[in-house]
């Protein structure tokens, strides 16, 4: 497929995922519009998904579009600022039993749309930085900023809790990156090949959740399950400062609060997750903070931050990324390493324990146009175009083969579009840089 058969595909699959509809909601009209991340198997409006579906839009110069999709999920944010990971509205009751305990345990989520009891990866003040750059909509900046300060101030005070800056998820399905090996550790699970006994433990911590009615201070209290993920921990450090800058374009004196506590769930991350020995970032667990030293994509993922010195993300790219025994398969990025006990390349309903997810690439894709590794940063794109044009937009690949699994007309891998529009940027300002010498 050529950019523009990416792209005008890409916009097609938004327009055939996309859901709109209303809402009479205690005596008021509420509008959604969002995109499923594919048809008929995702039918719900997800967190962080939504967050992706914005890049996406904007990379398709589709910015109303992006804006109403951050509004719809804005839309039944709780007082408190919690926004849950999957909004139901059309369906109330989940269709998968891995989805029924991750909502409270109330009579009117019966019949009246409600959201889950779980969170995901905090991206949307980077999605709603992201509208602000390609459109210059400062108002629409200034409507949704307190939605946007509530919610985070609800994440710092309700899930930081070891007081160490860093956010503990609940359930494996809160990383967004559900059956991911290094959840086996935490779950009593012998890292290695899912089978029933994985499931049971994993929907069992959901379960729990649900009995105690997602009661978080008993919830941390009883202590089955209570991990702090790098990518979401990074993902949050991230968008503290693109807080930061959203508060600085509105004159709002949070500014200060907000970039203060960036630097120091940077610092939180390099001093508890890094490993110096390993030149790996690790999942933690448990009130002593346990390494687990499985290697995921997420051992990357801190490379990227202002806080990481340039040193250690070179020792840990090296170390790693450039390693063919662990992340150089023909389509990389794999979703653990290959000589994990865990890896498995093909189709399972374990996702995430093989495969190669086009959102780590994208994820990487920044940092390495940026730092120097512009041979790699073209591989790597080069990568998807040819996933794509061998099995379509699929939920996950096969890292050696390119075979296409899961979903099909996938969202996620839209994703690509943003990465082609940083490549031809990343071009144009080489080419402006040669003439003008």
């Amino acid at each position: 497929m050529t950019d523009e058969q990416i792209f005008d595909k890409t916009r097609s699959i938004i327009y055939d995922n996309m859901i709109n509809g209303e809402k009479h909601l205690d005596d008021q009209v509420i509008h959604f519009h969002y995109t499923k991340p594919a048809p008929g198997r995702y039918p719900y409006q997800f967190f962080w998904d939504t967050c992706f579906h914005v890049f996406i839009l904007t990379a398709l110069r589709e910015y109303e579009m992006a804006k109403s999709h951050l509004r719809s999920l804005l839309s039944l944010q709780e007082k408190n600022g919690f926004i849950g990971h999957m909004i139901y509205w059309d369906r109330l009751m989940p269709g998968r039993v891995t989805d029924f305990f991750q909502s409270r345990p109330h009579l009117r989520n019966l019949y009246k749309s409600h959201m889950s009891a779980l969170i995901q990866p905090p991206l949307i003040a980077q999605a709603v930085e992201r509208v602000y750059n390609f459109s210059g909509d400062i108002d629409f900046v200034q409507e949704v900023m307190p939605k946007l300060k509530t919610y985070y101030h609800w994440l710092r005070q309700n899930r930081d809790f070891g007081g160490d800056h860093l956010l503990t998820i609940i359930s494996p399905f809160e990383s967004g990156m559900d059956w991911k090996p290094t959840f086996d550790v935490p779950l009593g699970f012998k890292p290695g090949k899912a089978d029933w006994k994985l499931f049971l433990k994993q929907v069992s911590v959901d379960f729990r959740n649900f009995v105690n009615n997602y009661n978080l201070r008993r919830i941390y209290k009883q202590g089955y399950f209570r991990v702090k993920e790098v990518g979401f921990n990074t993902i949050y450090a991230q968008n503290l400062k693109a807080m930061a800058t959203l508060c600085q374009l509105m004159g709002d004196k949070e500014e200060e609060h907000f970039k203060q506590l960036g630097r120091e769930v940077d610092k939180s991350i390099l001093e508890v997750m890094y490993d110096e020995k390993d030149a790996a970032f690790y999942d933690v667990f448990g009130k002593d903070n346990q390494k687990i030293r499985i290697l995921t994509p997420t051992i990357f993922y801190p490379v990227i931050l202002d806080g990481t010195p340039e040193k250690i993300s070179k020792r840990v790219m090296d170390t790693h990324f450039f390693n063919d025994e662990e992340f150089k398969p023909d389509y990389p990025l794999p979703s653990v390493a290959l000589n994990s006990p865990s890896f498995n390349p093909s189709h399972s309903i374990y996702i995430w324990r093989g495969p190669t997810w086009i959102v780590n690439n994208w994820f990487m894709h920044k940092f390495l146009m940026e730092k120097g590794y512009g041979e790699e940063a073209q591989k790597m794109i080069d990568s998807i175009r040819a996933l794509i044009g061998k099995s379509g937009f699929r939920e996950y690949y096969n890292p050696f083969t390119g075979e296409g699994y899961g979903a099909r007309d996938f969202t996620w891998s839209g994703l690509v579009v943003d990465m082609i529009n940083m490549e031809r940027e990343g071009k144009n300002l080489k080419s402006q840089s040669a003439n003008s010498h």
